[in-house]
Order: structure tokens, then sequence, then C-alpha cells
């Protein structure tokens, strides 16, 4: 490492001493100790199996079904559900914690490790405690839980699963008002919207109690008539009718599911209930269960078994009271309702294939379609393309100054502040995730770009939506958020500029990307993209930037970032949560998280400090082992001096570049009017290090035993051109991002970056400086060119 910590003690003597302390490639030295390279990624705690997420995606059915009925029930494993789910055309997502991790979609040997390995019960209160071993910190040998009735709603719910079919409901117990004993399943049904259907709550808890507690928590409760026109009574389990009249009856699955739906675009977030009397052939008559039921409850309260310990007493008790006859009661009752919730999904899917609003996979509404409106939320198109953009869509308003407008002056080419002042004033649709994925739309062709966005249930959201569509461009991933999330703004961007179209001053509002996540959603969004390049924009949250690039690298997506602003540039390099942890974020070089970026010098300045003070900088790090194996000697500034310029070199761009390649092995700083600057990573096979043309660019060469790193390339792009006649400055770096990776995905979806590549991109900045647009619609123009260049350095 001699070379790296040659550089570490200040071995590039060009460097004033104020440059040094902002800029030199290390911190102060520390013990270094050798790190494997960490593999985890912070990611999605919830687990969703490929099967269930192309269901979902495709809108396909899909029915919930618990763990519980596995690892704790006394029916055994060979019930024979998922088969029942699927004969009925439905996809069956068995739901349970699995060493530590929520997952959605268990596989019968999931399930039988669990059952072999020994699992607790999880409900609602459970999922954090259990799911942070295995889930956040990765510990092997987490627990496994199976998941109760409300547990399993939770998971359902947030891998976007709207009907599930289990058993029997827990409820309020005897005497409940005054031991407060109510099971969890009820308060879950107040506020998550699943639909459940089972046999009612236990026959030997208090009924009419528990219809009155579901009702306080604005539950609905419906009962299937099954050709009933009379009254129809909430079943009790066992028994076909328990005495007390069901709050509603309902008389087939389609209208369960048109239920299902309403609930959904009325933005109602309590959960549904409905209730499937056992079938006739093994229902046991109402006042021979009651009797029993009377003995065993008694009995349980004579013998002192309360609390937890009173329903398996009871039900022991019960079996042992019918002669054995309850348990094949229990067997077929759970049997019918499974198939009746697979019917139901069926019906469900139906609907929504011409619901005037397509659901979305996460189970969250958006707004109803206005009439004369094109649905604008359709369900994820599970067709793979080239580029899938995931950013920020917004409303921009340009106010160009007019010259002379200033009072008491004639000749200032600048707005006067705290004062009206006259302008030209445009609207368009604008966002950097809008920008990227028209620019490389322009260039690529129908369907190959897919853009990942939203919007809010607003004039500004409505008039997006049209816009894009008009555009040619897919919306099938732009989420419109419903009356059921009241902040969710759509974003708008407001920008002031001079006489000279340079901006003065900009407002952003862009909280609805930091404000609202779906981890699950934009998962399935890249599943069902399969994209050779996804392409992340700085304006989401920091938690999903990281669940992006997760689901980015689980799908073999290269991955480009860009910063968006020197502010939100910062997030790419979070917090460490643990500081004594050696596992990061990010992932380094050859398997870096994200494969290309392209800031500005203010923005690489800002994600350099942020990674070096959140800790990504350390020599503990597997960081350094990269950055050692670059082979950066003494001598480093005239080399950055040579390829660049002074003024660049002591503004610490080459310095800051070099220092971040290992988490992202290729960097395009874009400089203005001085052109763009490349420094990425050479592999041990790049070309460009036995290239005769390329040798002064090689900065460095590795000199140690790196399996994979060749060395640094560094290489200054000039400007395409010289403009004069500037229309505006918006969107002209989101135009070279779009282009730039519209090429890289044509053919292999490469990640190497060639110098026609770089040219093509910035003439097509060129052509939207010269446009009032975000995206000048010319650059469509370039469309040969690209893929001339990127032919090129494929061969």
């Amino acid at each position: 490492m001699a070379t790296a910590r040659a550089l570490s003690r200040g071995a590039i003597p060009a460097f004033t001493p104020r440059l040094l302390l902002r800029h030199r490639l290390f911190s102060p030295r520390r013990s270094i100790t050798t790190q494997t390279q960490p593999n985890h990624p912070l990611k999605s705690l919830l687990k969703i199996s490929p099967e269930v997420t192309d269901a979902l995606v495709a809108n396909k059915p899909v029915v919930a079904l618990e763990s519980t009925i596995y690892t704790h029930g006394a029916l055994g494993n060979d019930l024979g559900l998922e088969a029942i789910v699927r004969s009925h055309g439905a996809v069956p997502a068995v739901c349970g914690i699995l060493g530590g991790v929520p997952t959605v979609g268990l596989t019968p040997a999931d399930v039988e490790t669990m059952v072999r390995e020994g699992a607790k019960k999880a409900s609602r209160r459970d999922l954090a405690a259990l799911s942070a071993r295995g889930g956040i910190l990765g510990e092997k040998g987490a627990q496994h839980a199976g998941t109760t009735i409300a547990g399993t709603m939770v998971l359902a719910r947030l891998a976007g699963i709207r009907v599930f079919g289990t058993g029997g409901l827990g409820g309020v117990h005897r005497g409940g008002e005054s031991s407060m004993d109510v099971s969890a399943d009820l308060t879950e049904l107040g506020r998550t919207r699943v639909a459940v259907i089972s046999s009612g709550c236990k026959g030997f808890l208090d009924i009419p109690r528990t219809l009155e507690f579901l009702e306080t928590q604005g539950a609905l409760v419906s009962t299937f008539a099954d050709g009933r026109s009379d009254r129809v009574d909430f079943p009790a389990f066992w028994a076909r009718e328990s005495g007390v009249p069901s709050p509603h009856a309902v008389r087939d699955e389609r209208e369960a599911a048109a239920i299902i739906l309403a609930q959904e675009q009325l933005g109602i977030e309590s959960g549904m209930l409905f209730a499937n009397p056992i079938p006739e052939e093994f229902a046991i008559p109402k006042k021979e269960m009651e009797a029993v039921i009377e003995t065993a409850v008694r009995e349980a309260e004579q013998k002192g078994f309360t609390g937890s310990a009173n329903t398996p007493y009871v039900l022991g008790r019960i079996r042992e009271l019918t002669q054995g006859r309850s348990a094949p009661a229990n067997v077929a009752l759970v049997r019918a309702n499974v198939a009746r919730a697979a019917k139901i999904a069926v019906e469900l899917a139906k609907l929504m294939d011409g619901a005037p609003v397509t659901p979305t996979t996460t189970g969250i509404s958006s707004s109803p379609a206005t009439p004369g409106q094109a649905n604008v939320e359709t369900a994820i198109k599970p067709e793979p393309v080239n580029v899938l953009v995931a950013g920020s869509v917004a409303l921009d308003l340009n106010c160009d100054y007019v010259v002379g407008g200033a009072p008491g002056s004639t000749k200032t080419v600048s707005p006067a502040l705290h004062t009206s002042n006259p302008s030209s004033i445009s609207q368009s649709v604008g966002g950097v995730g809008h920008n990227i994925a028209l620019a490389a739309h322009r260039v690529s062709g129908e369907g190959k770009v897919r853009l990942c966005s939203m919007v809010g249930d607003d004039i500004a959201g409505s008039t997006i939506l049209s816009t894009l569509q008009a555009s040619g461009l897919d919306t099938s991933c732009i989420r419109q958020l419903g009356r059921e999330h009241p902040s969710a703004r759509t974003a708008q961007y407001v920008a002031v500029n001079d006489a000279d179209k340079n901006l003065v001053m900009a407002m952003a509002d862009m909280d609805i990307f930091s404000a609202h996540s779906f981890p699950a959603h934009w998962t399935a969004i890249v599943a069902a993209s399969k994209p050779k390049w996804l392409v992340v924009d700085a304006n989401w949250s920091e938690t999903d930037i990281q669940t992006w690039l997760h689901a980015g690298a689980a799908h073999n997506a290269r991955i480009a970032f860009e910063p968006v602003s020197v502010a939100k540039s910062r997030r790419l390099f979070a917090p460490i949560r643990k500081a004594s942890s050696p596992s990061l974020p990010l992932n380094v070089y050859p398997h870096a998280s994200v494969d290309l970026c392209t800031p500005n010098q203010y923005e690489l300045l800002a994600m350099y400090e942020a990674a070096r003070q959140h800790g990504y900088l350390e020599h503990d790090r597997p960081w350094f082992e990269v950055l050692d194996a670059f082979g950066i000697m003494r001598g480093a500034r005239e080399r950055f001096v040579d390829i660049t310029s002074a003024d660049i070199a002591d503004a610490g761009i080459p310095v800051q570049s070099v220092n971040l390649l290992p988490y992202v092995p290729t960097i395009i700083t874009k400089l203005g009017a001085r052109g763009a600057l490349l420094t990425t990573v050479l592999g041990r096979d790049d070309p460009r290090l036995r290239d005769p043309e390329h040798a002064r660019f090689v900065v460095s060469r590795c000199m140690n035993d790196h399996p994979h790193v060749g060395g640094v390339y560094m290489r200054l792009f000039p400007a395409a051109e010289s403009v004069q006649d500037v229309v505006s400055v918006n969107g002209i770096g989101d135009t070279f991002m779009g282009v730039l990776v519209a090429g890289l995905a044509m053919g292999d979806g490469s990640k190497m970056v060639y110098e026609g590549l770089i040219d093509v991109a910035q003439r097509a900045a060129v052509l939207t400086l010269r446009s009032k647009e975000s995206v000048s619609p010319e650059v469509g123009r370039l469309k040969g060119d690209l893929g001339r260049a990127a032919e090129a350095f494929r061969t």
C-alpha cells in the first residue's frame, strides 16, 4: 500500500495547504485492517418471491395465506391450500418470517424449514423485533416466525395483496369486558386494508361483543348469503349460524370483489371481513356445538386456563367432546375459505382490468380518473426496457427577465429584488427524471425507455400526465397519489433567469418524492422492467435511493446516479447507521452499487465531502484496498494538470473524482464551457491500457495484485461548441445524461464510456441549450449518430 500511503502523507507538493486540507486523498492515518468486500447494501426489509412479484405487476389474482396454520396449527402440513389457490386461477403467497426476514411467498421448503427448526408466533407487535436481526443486522440463525392473522395482514398490505384466506378469526373472549382479552386480529382489521375471508371467529368467543368491537374499529363485516334471502347469521366457526345477525350480507364473490375495489377507490384504510359459513356437510349443529363450547369454556375457567393458554385448552377439549368431529371440520372450513378467497381474487382482477382506477402493486389506491381522462396509472408492464429512469417529474415555470425592466435603469440584465419585474414566463413539464427519460426516449425509440415517478391529485399532476402521454413517453409507472395522501403535491420548479438566460434563483417543491415511499412498488417496477440501465436521481429520500440501487443490482441492471443539486447529491453517501460496522450502504468496485455518475463540480465536491464526513473514506473500509490498487504515485498533480488544467486541478476535481471511484467507477464531471471530465476505473483487460492513442489519459496503472483493477483513466472532453444564442439552461445536464445512458444501453448494455458517446451527449445538450423546452425536440435527430457511436465502442 506504499503508493496510497505516500499520498496520504501529502505527496502532491504543488497543492496549497488549504487545498490539501480540503481535498487530500485520505483522512489522518489509522491502523489498517483487511476487510472482505461487504455485499449487503441497505435494502427493503420485505422479501417478495419472484412469482408473487410477477403476479402483482401483471395484475394477476393473488391470495395471502398465513404461516401459523403450519407452524402452530394442529391440522398438519398437508392441507393443500396452495394447490387450492392455484386450482382456482390465483397465485398463493404464504407470509411469514424466515430467518428474521419478513417474506411474502414462502415456498413449501421454507415452511418445512420453519416447522423443523422451530418458529415463534408473530403478530403486528412482533414484526420489527423479529426482523431486526435478520433483516437489518444480517445475523445468521435469526428466528423464524409464523405470522398470525394480524401479522399476515401487515405483510400482505405491504406487498400489495388485497385478499387473504384463513380459518377462524380471533375475537373478544368471554368476559373480555373485564379481562380486556381482545385479539389483535380485530384492531388490525380496523387499520389495515386487506379483505380477510374466514368462517367468522372461533365459536367459543363472545360473538356479539366481537362484532360490536369491529363496528367500533370501522371494519366491514359481511357474510356470504349463499342463496339465502331471509336473515343471514354471522357464522360460529363449526356451526353455520350463531344466532347473531350479520351486519351485512354479500351475494357472491363478484360482489365481494366490488366491495374491495370500492373500499380502495374511496381511500378507506380499514380492513374487511367476509365471513364464509362452513360447508354444510361438515357443520356441527348450533345447539350441539353450544353445549360443547359451554362445557369446554367452564372447565377452562375452573382449571385456571387463561390468557394464551385458554385457546389451546378449549380447542383440545372441544375436539374430545365432539369425538374428533371438530378436526375435519377445521380442515374443511379453512379449505373452503381459501377456495372462496381465490375466487374473489380472480373476480377482483377482472374488475381491476376494467376499473376506472388501475390499482398499484402496493395496494395503495390512486385517484379515480375524471370523465374523459385516460387512466394514468395502468398495471406495470412486464416488458423489458433499455432504460428505466426513477426520478422526479415536475411542472416547471421559467421566468426570463426582460432587459431594462428594473426601476431607474435601462441597462441592467438582472431582476431587481423586493419588487415586481417584467418577464417572459413559460410553463413546461420538467423534473430531472422526466428530462433524462425524455432525452433517452427521443434517441432510443418507442418502448425502450420507461419513467417511474409520482404526481399528486391536482391540476399540476393532470397537466403533467396529459403532456407525457402526448409525448409518447411510457407513463405506466407514473404513480398518482390520491386523496388518501392529502399532502402529496405535484412537484413544481420555478426558475428566475436574468436577461442572458442565466439562473438567478430557483424555488423547488419536491417533497412528494422524499415524503412518500413505496419500496415494494419500486422493486416490482424494476423486476417487471428488467432494464439494462437504471437511472436514479437524488430527489428520492436516502432510503428510497438505496431501495432503487438494491433493486437494480438484484436484476443485473447497470446503475447511473444523477446528483440533481449540491444538497441532494449528498444523499448517495448517507450517514452510516452504525459507525463501528464495516458494512456500508454502498459496495465498492468491481461490485459497486453505482456504475456511473454525472455531477457538476459543485455536486462532486458535496458528494466527496459527504463521503469523507460519513466515514466512507476511512482506511479500514474496502474503499482503501481499491484506491491503493490504483497505483497513483508522486507527481499526480502534474498528470492532472497535463490532462485538465491548473485551475481544474487546483479546484480538487481530479482528486475528488479519484477518491470516489471505488464507489462510482465512472464519473463524468460536467464543467460547463470547459467541457466534461471523464474519470473511470480501468479493468485489467481494458483495451485502453494497451492502446497508444489512450496512453496519455491513463493516469496510473495497478502496481499490486488486485484481481480487478487495471488503472485509472482521466480525459477532458472540450465543449462541443461555444453557444452564444442561449435560450434556456434548464435541462442541459439531464439531456446529457439521458442521451449518454441511451447510448450505453444500446446493444449489450455496456458500462464502458467512450469518446463518441460523450460527443453525441454534449451535442444533445447544446440543442437543449438553444431550446425553450427542458429537452429539445431536435435531440431525436442524433439517434443515428448515437447508434454509430455505440456500435463503434462495441466493436
